[in-house]
């Protein structure tokens, strides 16, 4: 076997293996952080190498059939950008009324980009690709004014941040790498993304949980099961990832959009890039503000197999299509 085969079967074994991934890497950071802490000078690394291994499947010229039609994307930056931060506000103000850094970790997690496996899950349910890749992309590249913009504007004075610092970080794992992997892509039509994705891909994956077991290191003591917040928490995290689904979905019915249009609504509303949050959260905020995201990331796979089961299922001949 050729060493790219080797490659393309490590790939497609780590694909079916992240809802595992993510757990595995908190369960590492948390049982062993001594270890893993020490990883915490590489995580932007690590992280913008995962960012290009996504980016180099997008395509600028996808954009241009999205736009065509503005009304979808407006509305979208809409409610994923104004009305879903401001309800987790509310809701989690309600719910952690004594733990602020908590709220913000919430507020935080819900201002990051979309999540780029949003694609994977609206590829598998027959959704608007081209939608879901512009919007993707361009949530992504605006991501340094973004997600400083709304940290600021909801949470205001009640916490202090370095904001240079956090646009300086969002740029470099996360708009950067996007821009130079479209353009990789585009300028060579494709043939850069084929020599090195192999590669890439399974590489990307694996620093996966190596990222979030770096992150998860910095909250381990904090992270007990007498400490009745934890349990909160998961609870919180499990019921805003539904809500995030549940919201895209709705959004979608009532704007009356075809089920494709839909499909992309779904699924870009309800994956957050929980791996940034928790990056952010660690590096920028109080150390209980990374613990929505660090529990958070161990369910957010799951809930959306089983929110896409129940609200898109897939037919038995895409199934057998998609095997």
């Amino acid at each position: 076997m050729r060493p790219v085969e080797i490659a393309h079967k490590m790939n497609r074994v780590l694909d079916r293996s992240i809802p595992f991934l993510t757990p595995i890497g908190v369960a590492l950071g948390i049982l062993l952080p001594y270890i893993f802490i020490n990883l915490r000078p590489h995580v932007p690394w690590l992280f913008g190498s995962m960012t290009l291994a996504g980016a180099l499947k997008l395509r600028a010229r996808d954009i241009g059939k999205a736009v065509s039609t503005p009304i979808p994307l407006l509305v979208f930056f809409f409610t994923a950008r104004i009305v879903m931060p401001l309800m987790i506000l509310f809701i989690s103000r309600l719910i952690f009324k004594k733990e602020p850094d908590i709220v913000s970790g919430y507020v935080l997690l819900y201002s990051v980009p979309i999540a780029v496996t949003s694609f994977v899950w609206v590829s598998i349910h027959k959704g608007d690709l081209a939608l879901a890749l512009t919007l993707v992309l361009l949530d992504t590249i605006l991501a340094p004014v973004v997600v400083p913009g709304t940290v600021r504007i909801l949470l205001g004075a009640s916490i202090n941040l370095d904001m240079t610092g956090m646009v300086v970080s969002l740029s470099y794992m996360i708009a950067l790498p996007t821009i130079l992997g479209v353009a990789l892509n585009e300028t060579s039509r494709g043939k850069i993304p084929a020599l090195i994705t192999p590669w890439l891909n399974p590489f990307s994956k694996i620093c996966m949980p190596l990222v979030i077991a770096a992150n998860s290191a910095a909250v381990a003591p904090q992270v007990r099961p007498d400490n009745p917040y934890i349990w909160i928490i998961i609870v919180t995290c499990i019921s805003f990832s539904s809500l995030g689904f549940v919201f895209g979905k709705c959004t979608g019915l009532a704007l009356k959009f075809g089920r494709e249009k839909q499909i992309s609504f779904f699924f870009t509303a309800g994956l957050r890039n929980t791996a940034a949050a928790m990056t952010l959260a660690i590096e920028f905020f109080p150390v209980s503000a990374g613990l929505p995201s660090v529990l958070g990331v161990m369910f957010q796979q799951t809930v959306a197999a089983v929110m896409g089961r129940i609200f898109f299922p897939v037919k038995e001949v895409e199934k057998k299509k998609i095997h």
